[in-house]
């Protein structure tokens, strides 16, 4: 079983993070969240481990 990675990890992250605000400009909240919601469901699949997966939705959760 492979750990959930939480330290850094992705190159040039202030990238990602202006390429993910530039797909949600201009769309309604509906819209935004169903992108968010294929998005989840893409990298759910791509990750395809259950534990990772489970490990991830504990974090999200207390991250709150």
């Amino acid at each position: 079983m492979t750990k959930l990675n939480t330290n850094p990890n992705l190159g040039r992250p202030d990238d990602f993070y202006a390429e993910l605000l530039a797909l949600h400009e201009g769309r309604s909240k509906a819209e935004s969240d169903a992108i968010n919601a294929r998005l989840i469901l893409l990298l759910a699949n791509h990750i395809g481990d259950r534990k990772v997966l489970t490990e991830a939705l504990e974090a999200a959760a207390g991250a709150g």
